[in-house]
């Protein structure tokens, strides 16, 4: 048998695997284990494994991963998702729709200190939700607001998407971290007009806050989340202006964030054994995900299936954005089954040589399939962040579904806009290095 056909019937056994529920890291393994095996000889395939997994768990950049998400933990534990909402609706409840754009202005706070999308849908969830619901919002706004604004930890950085896909294409985390920041803001303003619109159109839905705020009561909410502020730009402008690798912005982030949860006595033992196992729980997970997925891109280096499609698709005689297009589309469609870490490590060891081959940047194109694999976080009928949200909500997933579908506009506009505009994500890092 030959290694593409190998390589072809991997890939149908790795999606069966997952249709019965495997997990995505054993299963990339199993399948490139055996595949590696058949092609070549399983006295390859053994070491293939072993460097694999030891490689990435004791690889020293790869620790950034559990240091973002362990900022993440700390900010929830310290009480700063709760202060984030709070500044965000002082300053923006006599909006149309005020409650429900306070809550995308938490998530996009909150995404500024973690690198996870469904976290900053679960936490800023449990803040919004009965707040939203206290002033009789519409449901399907509440929801779809609250789904559609966690997507932005995916994006906001520090975004773990950045860094998984930074680590699978071998390009520069620092700069896919900078090249979030001009199309995350962009985001936000999308989904705040999708929510003035929605209001516009239907008052009914958002009712609005009686309660005026002086300018006295918006400072002190602004004055309660200074470290917010600060760490964000310890963070990122420690990146931007090269004194920290991304390892270093997340230990000193991480460490910053623990030292304000101790002076807000807010971290009991309790709290710091919970950050701690829920950070390695989402860590281990990853790790085993990447693990797989170079065991699985080595397979598929040795059937040649990604050289030849990509010199196959860069010979069509149709235009290189009808091309990313299909690929687009293609990542809307997996989002309706898969996360969007496993989205990565399925299709860039196959899609990313054809869109160096197309000549596309592979910074900006990491901000274009972050921006697509969001957009699977709350499609129908595996969107994560639907999930997240039925559950803090009590509600049907429908429910969710139909308010966040709204939002997917949003998303598409930005992908669009980036498209056409590519200076919109590559002018921060292009600049990073004159400064």
């Amino acid at each position: 048998m030959d290694p593409q056909t190998i390589g072809f019937l991997g890939i149908g056994v790795l999606f069966l695997l997952l249709l019965i529920g495997m997990p995505i890291g054993f299963a990339l393994a199993f399948v490139g284990f055996w595949g590696i095996s058949l092609i070549t000889d399983i006295a390859v395939a053994l070491p293939t494994l072993q460097r694999s997994f030891n490689g990435t768990f004791t690889t020293y950049a790869f620790t950034v991963i559990p240091l973002f998400v362990l900022m993440g933990e700390l900010a929830s534990v310290s009480g700063l998702s709760q202060g984030i909402y709070t500044l965000a609706d002082k300053w923006l409840r006599r909006l149309p729709g005020g409650l429900a754009i306070a809550t995308i202005g938490g998530c996009a706070g909150f995404a500024a200190i973690c690198g996870s999308s469904v976290a900053t849908a679960a936490t800023l969830g449990r803040v919004a939700l009965p707040e939203m619901r206290k002033y009789n919002y519409d449901i399907h706004l509440a929801t779809g607001s609250v789904a559609a604004g966690g997507t932005l930890g995916f994006l906001i950085p520090p975004s773990i998407g950045f860094v998984v896909y930074g680590i699978l294409t071998e390009q520069s985390i620092g700069k896919l971290l900078v090249s979030g920041i001009l199309p995350g803001v962009l985001l936000v303003i999308a989904f705040v007009m999708i929510v003035v619109i929605w209001v516009l159109i239907h008052p009914d839905a958002a009712p609005m806050n009686p309660e005026k705020v002086s300018l006295g009561e918006k400072l002190v909410a602004l004055k309660q989340v200074w470290e917010l502020i600060v760490v964000f730009f310890l963070v990122m402008g420690g990146i931007y202006f090269g004194f920290f690798t991304p390892t270093e912005a997340g230990a000193v982030g991480a460490f910053f964030l623990f030292v304000v949860t101790v002076f807000r006595r807010k971290l009991t033992w309790r709290a710091l054994v919970d950050a701690l196992a829920s950070t390695t729980r989402v860590s281990v997970m990853i790790f085993m995900i990447l693990a797989g997925a170079y065991v699985f891109t080595y397979f598929m280096a040795l059937t040649m299936i990604p050289m030849n499609l990509s010199i196959w698709l860069s010979s069509m005689a149709v235009s290189k954005y009808l091309i990313l297009a299909i690929v687009l589309t293609g990542y809307l469609l997996l989002g309706c089954f898969l996360d969007a870490t496993s989205m990565m490590v399925l299709t860039l060891p196959v899609i990313f040589p054809t869109i160096l081959k197309l000549g596309f940047n592979p910074i900006w194109f990491g901000v274009i399939s972050v921006l697509m694999m969001e957009a699977g976080l709350i499609t129908p009928p595996l969107g994560l962040n639907i999930f997240v949200i039925a559950g803090v909500a009590e509600v049907p997933m429908e429910v969710v579904f139909k308010g966040a579908l709204f939002f997917l506009f949003a998303i598409f506009t930005v992908v669009i806009l980036v498209t056409l505009y590519p200076q919109i994500a590559l002018f921060l890092p292009g600049i990073m290095g004159r400064i």
